[in-house]
């Protein structure tokens, strides 16, 4: 094997076309081992299939695979001599494709359950969403004939990094991979006249918008300490702070794994702060021709359409 001693003076990667893919792989998990921050996407060009790459200001640095998933499972690394891409030329994509569990916490910032009228619960009150609600920035929140009362929901989405099986509140960070802006939309009329259950009203094709980019959780000093805010048509809607969150987001990887095995990949999607549309006086809704923006402090924004099928 030829020895590397040659390294990139910024991100630390061996230069040259001759190393083993496996090499790239190890050293890429190396400089994330030593607290390299990275801004994720994954991406097209021209209509070609996704790819992962690290944004680096307007330009995203391709890495060694296709899929986020795999990417956090295996590592990854430059694709020796290839070159960036501008950022205006890509089309961003959802980060994550095809997540085995997206798993949704209701009622988690006490202004919100405030505003609801509810109690603060004693648990965590988990639903699910599915991998047919995951789209990306810039496509469309389509909202079906079954539901007039579509509404928006700013949320901070946790990134599993590995396998997560009873861990303790102490150590449940080291299992995340970093994080993303999420939007929980979810159908009222179904949410409230379907028995109790959410997870239909939840589940709604299109309805968990994620991105635009997955920020290594190394990036984000205290994932309890970060603005988040949604805008309706350039109208604050939701102004807030993960500090009001009720369950953390360790204590939240920590409750989940508890007998059921988080894997890479897997999201969460952690609760909403107070302004929700089903709160206001008047109620507001999702229509079409809406644009919907969600921003949390260190991870850019999330901007969606939305359309009437």
């Amino acid at each position: 094997m030829i020895p590397v001693t040659n390294f990139h003076p910024v991100r630390g990667f061996p230069i040259g076309s001759l190393r083993p893919r496996s090499l790239l792989r190890c050293l890429a998990w190396r400089f994330l081992a030593r607290g390299e921050t990275l801004k994720l996407v994954t991406y097209s060009v021209d209509g070609s299939g996704p790819r992962v790459g690290a944004l680096e200001g307007e330009e995203i640095r391709p890495l060694a695979h296709e899929d986020m998933i795999a990417f956090i499972e295996y590592g990854g690394s430059p694709e020796p001599g290839e070159d960036t891409v501008p950022l205006g030329e890509a089309r961003i994509l959802a980060p994550i494709a095809g997540p085995e569990k997206v798993i949704g916490i209701g009622l988690n910032y006490e202004d919100h359950a405030a505003e609801t009228g509810a109690d603060i619960p004693e648990k965590p009150i988990v639903f699910a969403k599915y991998a047919n609600t995951v789209i990306g920035p810039g496509e469309a929140i389509r909202i079906p004939s079954i539901t007039e009362q579509a509404d928006y929901e700013a949320e901070l989405a946790v990134i599993i990094g590995r396998a997560a099986r009873n861990v303790p509140v102490s150590e449940a960070l080291d299992y995340v991979f970093g994080y993303t802006n999420a939007n929980d939309v979810s159908s009222r009329d179904l949410q409230f006249s379907e028995g109790g259950q959410w997870t239909r009203s939840k589940s709604i094709d299109t309805f968990c918008p994620l991105g635009s980019y997955i920020a290594t959780k190394d990036e984000i000093e205290d994932p309890q300490n970060l603005s988040i805010r949604c805008t309706l048509n350039g109208e604050v809607m939701q102004d807030g702070t993960t500090s009001k969150m009720i369950f953390s987001v360790a204590e939240l990887v920590s409750f989940l794994s508890q007998g059921m095995t988080l894997v890479p990949g897997d999201v969460i999607v952690t609760g909403t702060p107070p302004g929700v549309g089903s709160a206001r006086d008047p109620q507001v809704w999702l229509e079409d021709g809406d644009e919907v923006t969600i921003e949390i402090e260190g991870l850019g924004a999330l901007t969606n359409p939305v359309r009437a099928e």
